[in-house]
């Protein structure tokens, strides 16, 4: 018998599709996912609040979030690539409960802050779509935000537990190309003041004197391009089949083109959001800023384009949202599953329990709690919950640089080349910085 004929198959997990040559998600892969992910609320919501309340100077801000989260997602990856667990599971078994029970605390709180701030924008662009298409039509009953934000959660969630990785990734494909080419072309279409866009991405202004402002140009930093989310990247990864460590070339190119996405994504919000009063703060914020674009493109164009642009930025809307939602309905409860997991190897090196599967009791419990809870949100005003969600992910960055730094530069447990270099450490050590005194800041004033 030959060697080759010898050889064991190698055995495919069984949340993994198989690997396919030549789709776009197989060439970008889980970065794409993880971007798109951060991409909803954090985004067309929150950059859009903050671009209708500080203008095109907080442009910069979304650079320099999607720039942060590349950083941080790139440790993550080089760290599961170079020790084989991930991130959460290092955590845990090297630096024990100090880190265990804040992080379990936070991510509860987090889960329900960030999962009422999904499903609020899902209702919101759901419900202008509705009036859009069907007007009177539609009973008030349907059109509430209860009912939308139920019936969003309610899909999701059935998608996440039944559809599969593959599945999955189609349904965010399709999110993904609606939703960057609508919005970006909406923000060409608008003809924003070039100098001062400019201006805005290349000279960071922070507006000191503007506690709200400040406060906003916060949660754009912390919101843009996901927050806890960045720890799902660990778990695609293992589904798109990476886990050999001459893998991490393809993981910093599908990063970069996903935050690079980010960003455009970001910006393009805050530049047609900027033109918006900013007294458009509610749950018709979108349906603000659809009609502002209407508004325009009638007296720059025509009014069968301005139709047509509204429907569209609706549409595009609705994928943005809808994909985030999707993302963290699929890959949060992983991060549950794989805390649970690790209940009995806190400060026990050694030991480390099988991945976490969508086909476990923990995971699906979690997907349960996590499309129900945050429904009791619904009382709570809609900006409101789109900065406690912007402010709540600044909180997160500072954690995970610190604990990439704390884990990234052992020998005991990375390789040399895996380990960070100077330049790595100097961008983290400034992440923690900036982020812990930027959320500090912004809580206390």
């Amino acid at each position: 018998m030959s060697d080759h004929a010898s050889k064991p198959k190698p055995r495919r997990s069984p949340n993994r599709a198989p690997t396919r040559r030549g789709s776009l998600l197989a060439v970008l892969g889980p970065g794409v996912l993880v971007a798109a992910t951060g991409v909803g609320a954090g985004d067309l919501a929150g950059a859009g609040l903050a671009g209708s309340n500080v203008g095109l100077l907080i442009c910069w801000a979304a650079v320099v979030g999607a720039a942060a989260k590349y950083v941080l997602t790139e440790n993550l990856a080089r760290h599961q690539l170079g020790s084989g667990a991930t991130v959460i599971q290092s955590a845990v078994t090297r630096l024990g409960w100090p880190l265990v029970v804040p992080f379990a605390v936070y991510f509860l709180l987090w889960s329900y802050y960030v999962g009422g701030a999904l499903l609020k924008a899902n209702a919101a662009v759901i419900g202008a779509l509705l009036a859009t298409l069907f007007g009177d039509g539609v009973h008030d009953w349907l059109r509430s935000d209860v009912t939308l934000m139920a019936a969003a959660s309610a899909a999701a969630a059935v998608l996440a537990s039944r559809g599969g990785f593959r599945l999955f990734e189609r349904v965010m494909a399709g999110c993904i190309a609606v939703m960057v080419l609508v919005v970006v072309v909406a923000a060409v279409l608008s003809k924003p003041p070039l100098g001062e866009l400019a201006a805005g991405l290349l000279i960071p202004r922070v507006p000191l004197g503007d506690a709200d402002q400040l406060r906003w140009t916060i949660a754009l930093i912390g919101g843009v391009g996901g927050t806890l989310t960045i720890l799902c990247y660990a778990y695609w990864m293992r589904e798109a089949g990476r886990t050999a460590p001459n893998q991490l070339r393809a993981c910093r190119l599908d990063l970069g083109l996903g935050y690079a996405m980010t960003a455009l994504f970001a910006v393009s919000m805050v530049v047609i959001a900027a033109p918006l009063d900013p007294e458009g703060r509610g749950s018709r914020f979108v349906v603000n800023l659809a009609d502002a674009l209407h508004a325009a493109f009638a007296a720059d164009y025509s009014p069968v384009l301005a139709d047509t642009m509204r429907l569209a930025f609706l549409l595009g809307a609705f994928g943005a949202v809808f994909s985030s939602l999707l993302g963290v309905w699929q890959a949060v409860p992983y991060v549950a599953a794989d805390l649970w997991n690790m209940r009995r190897s806190v400060g026990r090196p050694a030991h480390h329990p099988a991945p976490p599967s969508t086909r476990s009791t923990p995971y699906r419990l979690y997907l349960v709690a996590l499309a129900v809870v945050p429904l009791a949100s619904v009382r709570v005003e809609f900006a409101a919950v789109q900065q406690l969600y912007g402010i709540v992910g600044a909180l997160f960055v500072p954690g995970l640089a610190l604990v990439l730094l704390l884990l990234n530069n052992r020998a005991d447990l990375l390789a040399r080349e895996h380990r960070n270099g100077w330049a790595s450490n100097t961008v983290l050590a400034a992440a923690l910085a900036v982020a812990a005194l930027a959320a500090g800041f912004a809580i206390v004033v």
